[in-house]
């Protein structure tokens, strides 16, 4: 098919959907891009759409698998967020690393396409993981200056205060749940100006906790979720070994 407006999504787990269970989809999730796509392909037959993104991937390797894969589909419509597993590594030089980062921009923003990128979310809510919020900051700075100098348009998710509350995670407490995934596919659809008819799901109340309660949460998140990351990075694994993109090439929505 000649598909005359082609939307391709970077990126790791963030754009790939973890987090928003779906069975009946490629690795088993939908995610916010999906839904954009449908949104932009509801009136557009001639629409294509393409994810490349794989979880667990770092920039590095979003640049050199996903850039020039992402050029050779000839994009209109390009999302990428590359960096947030970097910035949970213990050592990381965030002004080299971004300077792989802004040369990938410059590639996809000389193809044509609109380009668009993703500040960091601020994590100060969370004890384990706002140790990294400095980090996050210079990165989020970098960032912007990236997307101005390249005319990439910014979805700015270190303002985005309504994923402060647990409902908008999943049970990992490392990725958006179905109702953070939609919820930030109004906020892309809004950046680019696009009408849409998403509607947030209800999300899962989260129960006060008595001290007790806490901790042994806490027990089993560590036994089922940190414990698990934490080995894989020690063992140099990866979440998304194994996987392949969710649409390498243009499909329909």
């Amino acid at each position: 098919m000649d598909f005359s407006a082609r939307y391709v999504a970077l990126g790791d787990s963030f754009t790939e959907g973890v987090g928003d269970d779906d069975p009946a989809r490629p690795n088993g999730v939908r995610g916010w891009a999906d839904r954009v796509a449908e949104q932009l392909g509801a009136a557009d037959p001639g629409f294509g759409y393409a994810n490349l993104a794989i979880r667990g991937r770092k920039l590095r390797q979003i640049m050199a698998e996903q850039v020039d894969a992402a050029v050779e589909l000839k994009p209109t419509l390009v999302t990428i967020y590359a960096g947030a597993n970097d910035i949970l590594r213990p050592k990381i030089d965030i002004d080299d690393l971004l300077v792989e980062y802004d040369a990938g921009i410059r590639k996809l923003s000389a193809t044509g396409a609109t380009v668009v990128m993703f500040t960091g979310f601020d994590s100060r809510g969370s004890k384990i993981f706002s140790t990294t919020r400095g980090r996050t900051a210079i990165y989020n700075e970098l960032v912007r200056g990236i997307a101005g100098d390249h005319g990439a348009l910014l979805v700015d998710y270190w303002r985005f205060s309504e994923y402060y509350d647990w409902g908008m995670w999943a049970q990992d407490r490392m990725h958006m749940s179905a109702a953070g995934h939609a919820n930030m596919a109004k906020r892309v659809l809004t950046v680019l100006e696009h009408n849409h008819s998403i509607e947030v799901p209800p999300m899962t109340p989260v129960p006060e906790l008595s001290r007790t309660e806490a901790i042994r949460a806490n027990a089993h998140w560590v036994r089922d979720f940190a414990a698990p990351w934490v080995v894989r990075r020690l063992t140099g694994k990866s979440s998304g070994d194994g996987l392949t993109p969710k649409y390498a090439q243009l499909t329909r929505p």
